[in-house]
Order: structure tokens, then C-alpha cells, then sequence
């Protein structure tokens, strides 16, 4: 969930070391209520196939659904406040967590079937250059499963999905856009601002 250069710092100065403590307690972050729960499941089953490198993993929520539907996961944030949750989440399972930039993921040169990205790519600077460097870590028919939005009235903060597919197109036109507002159980309430799910498949 953290992406700048400073430990456990995002670019806009937020401190996600310092709320990793109380960060599950929002209903799409920890996803303690089973009815949210069960929403990100049903999501995940049908965006994932394969390894799956999860950046900006926060706490591992999507981690660990992923990893309990057969996903061999390997998670990488910025905050180790964050990542350490992540840890004890998946103890015993198929997955590891790294502390590093999401992105420019620590990864050693490996290849991954799915790359899953939540409310990360809007807070990152030059995202066409960070969605070409996700790209080259998919394996051939690999898949980028970007969760995205638009939040806020008065000074929206976010990446409108006309910007992102376009930031896509020059690198697959294999591209699916899913909206999610309307979709309560996702959030565990109403919302009404944008959010979207974008999956780009590497052809």
C-alpha cells in the first residue's frame, strides 16, 4: 500500500507504518465480515489464474484469498508494519512477503500468471512507466488485475478508468473493464464514487 522512497511512506507523505495497526478495520481491508469477504473471493477467483504477485499487498488480505483459492503468492510492500500482519496471515501457506517499492518490485527477475495492484497505480508518479515494468513481470497470457478508483468531491484524488485503459493501450488490447461501485458487498456499504477493476491480459 506504500510506494515512495521513504520507509513506510507513500508520496503524498502518509505514513502506512503508522496505520498499519488499525488499517483491517475498514470492511475492504481487513475483510473481517463474511459477507465482504466473500465478494473479494468471488472476484479474485474469476481475475487470478496462477502465481500471483500482489504489490502493495498491505496486510495481506487479498493475499490470503487468494492463497486459500491454490495461489502460490508472493506480496510486496513498502511498510513492514504492514507487511509483518501479512506474514502471520499466510504462516503455513504457499506465499512469501517482501518489504520493497511496489514499484519496482523486489523480485529477482521472477515471472508471475496474474499481477494484482489495489488502490496503488493512482498514488505512483509516471504509472505508464510503472505499468510497462508490471507488465514485463507476467509470464506469456500473464494477466495485470488492476483495482482502481476515483474517491472524493471536492478535491478527487485517483485514476479515472479513461486514463488507465488508455495508459494501457499501447501495451495489450486485450483489456476488460469492470465497474465495482455498484457492488456493496465489495465495500461493506454504499458508495458512490468510482471504482473499477481494469484486467489486461499480455498477449
Amino acid at each position: 500500500m506504500t510506494t515512495d522512497d521513504g520507509e513506510g511512506t507513500d508520496a503524498g507523505g502518509v505514513d502506512w507504518d503508522a496505520r498499519a495497526a488499525t488499517f483491517d478495520e475498514e470492511p475492504d481491508h481487513g475483510l473481517r465480515d463474511p459477507e465482504v469477504r466473500a465478494a473479494w473471493a468471488a472476484r479474485l477467483k474469476d481475475w487470478l489464474p496462477g502465481d500471483v504477485l500482489d504489490l502493495g499487498c498491505g496486510t495481506g488480505s487479498l493475499s490470503l484469498l487468494a492463497a486459500e483459492q491454490g495461489h502460490r503468492v508472493t506480496g510486496v510492500d513498502r511498510s513492514p508494519a504492514m507487511v509483518q500482519p501479512a506474514r502471520q496471515k499466510l504462516a503455513g501457506r504457499h506465499a512469501a512477503f517482501l518489504t520493497g517499492d511496489a514499484a519496482r518490485p523486489p523480485v529477482d527477475g521472477e515471472r508471475y500468471d496474474a499481477v494484482l495492484v489495489r488502490h496503488v497505480l493512482w498514488t505512483l508518479p509516471e504509472p505508464g512507466r510503472v505499468l510497462r515494468r508490471w507488465r514485463g513481470l507476467l509470464r506469456p497470457g500473464g494477466r495485470l488485475v488492476l483495482v482502481e478508483g476515483v474517491w472524493g468531491t471536492v478535491s478527487p484524488v485517483g485514476i479515472p478508468v479513461d486514463r488507465l485503459t488508455a495508459l494501457l493501450a499501447p501495451l495489450t488490447a486485450r483489456v476488460r473493464v469492470e465497474r465495482l461501485s455498484g457492488d456493496p458487498a465489495l465495500w461493506g456499504r454504499e458508495v458512490d464514487d468510482e471504482r473499477y477493476a481494469v484486467v489486461a491480459l499480455r498477449e
